[in-house]
């Protein structure tokens, strides 16, 4: 793990950009502790964006959505994978009011008027390109027109590639779901992507908001983390969304977090850098030993975590401590090679080992439980 210097994952940062799905909100409700978190930002003079993939909604509407919330946002803090990819789709037809195919919610058509394109919803428009979102009212008739488009080889971008959502009490189909349908039909991928991992999202939220040191703060390691390692930028994961802490174990270099905590309390959170020898690797209070085998992994000297039962610990920074003493441990092991390098259909195996151990089952406790309390 990157820690550098800091103490917490907002030294030296001058702006955060906050995904939103599974971190500030999981449907129409707030996450616990997300709300007042960002409310803190304002008195370190700290800038906020708030990048989403999903492109269903307009800037304005998410904005409002935000506002119900208590959080203080204007239109201009949201910036959407729709833009980035109204961007890219200007860039590749260059200057003029060009017909585009708008597949998604009202999000996707918006951002294509605001770069000074003409949204339109059928093949015999003439489109010069699609550009692919989700939307919640999504219909087969508009995959069927962007199918219909697509056969002409007009470029085609997408917005994402997730192929699920988090609700409360679990995941719905995503824009790469219905990506992958049109994909099936045509027999071929978007040309550009413009959401997290890709770069064109993050690029789009520096430049609008003139960051210099960012921050990125997220609940997937395939889009959100792996988007600030692909764009230099120190990320946070937090585990109020979909991720799980067997998927953080297993998550292959380029989606390593910087920094781990349960919600977003962590952005003020004090992180101990984590150090190890291979066998035994130490985090504030807690310590990982690993034997032989990747899986005989066991804490020590985690004085109030060891040995307590896993609905018990809740104790934010100690939880932060014992998952990065862990995942350094694990990481560690599996780039080093051996019986444990990653390698195709041997992740699934492992992963069930590992959710087996105790250690294991402990920290997931901590996240189902700060879940649970997030959800009632």
């Amino acid at each position: 793990m990157n820690q550098a210097v800091a103490t917490t994952p907002l030294s030296g940062i001058d702006s955060v950009l906050l995904d939103l799905d599974g971190v500030v909100y999981l449907g129409e409700h707030p996450i616990a502790h997300a709300c007042e978190s960002i409310a803190q930002l304002e008195s370190l003079g700290v800038a906020a964006a708030f990048v989403t993939n999903n492109a269903a909604r307009t800037p304005d509407r998410v904005a409002e959505h935000l506002r119900s919330l208590g959080i203080q946002a204007v239109d201009a803090d949201i910036v959407t994978s729709a833009q980035a990819g109204a961007r890219l789709v200007r860039e590749m037809l260059g200057e003029g009011p060009h017909p585009v195919l708008a597949v998604g919610g009202p999000g996707v058509a918006a951002a294509l008027r605001e770069r000074g394109m003409v949204a339109v919803d059928r093949a015999e428009d003439g489109p010069r390109a699609v550009l692919q979102g989700f939307g919640f009212d999504l219909t087969w008739t508009l995959l069927a027109e962007a199918s219909l488009a697509l056969a002409t080889g007009i470029p085609w971008v997408a917005t994402n590639e997730d192929v699920s959502i988090p609700l409360r009490g679990g995941r719905a189909p995503g824009n790469g779901a219905f990506v992958q349908a049109v994909s099936l039909a045509v027999g071929r991928t978007p040309d550009l992507v413009a959401g997290k991992p890709h770069r064109p999202l993050i690029d789009e939220s520096l430049e609008r908001i003139g960051a210099r040191r960012a921050l990125m703060i997220g609940d997937r390691l395939d889009t959100d983390i792996e988007a600030g390692n692909n764009t230099d930028v120190p990320t946070l994961l937090v585990m109020t969304g979909v991720t799980d802490v067997v998927d953080v174990l297993l998550a292959p270099p380029q989606q390593r977090p910087d920094f781990i905590s349960l919600d977003l309390r962590g952005m003020y959170q004090g992180f101990p850098p984590v150090v190890g020898d291979g066998t035994q690797w130490n985090c504030g209070a807690v310590s990982v030993e690993v034997g032989d085998q990747l899986t005989d992994l066991r804490f020590t000297g985690a004085g109030s975590y060891e040995g307590l039962e896993g609905a018990e610990a809740a104790d934010p920074d100690v939880w932060s401590a014992a998952m990065r003493s862990l995942a350094a441990a694990v990481w560690h092991r599996r780039d080093d090679g051996g019986d444990e390098v990653m390698a195709e259909g041997r992740d699934r195996e492992l992963g069930s080992r590992l959710s087996l151990l105790p250690e294991v089952a402990t920290l997931q406790a901590g996240v189902d439980r700060m879940r649970h309390s997030t959800e009632g």
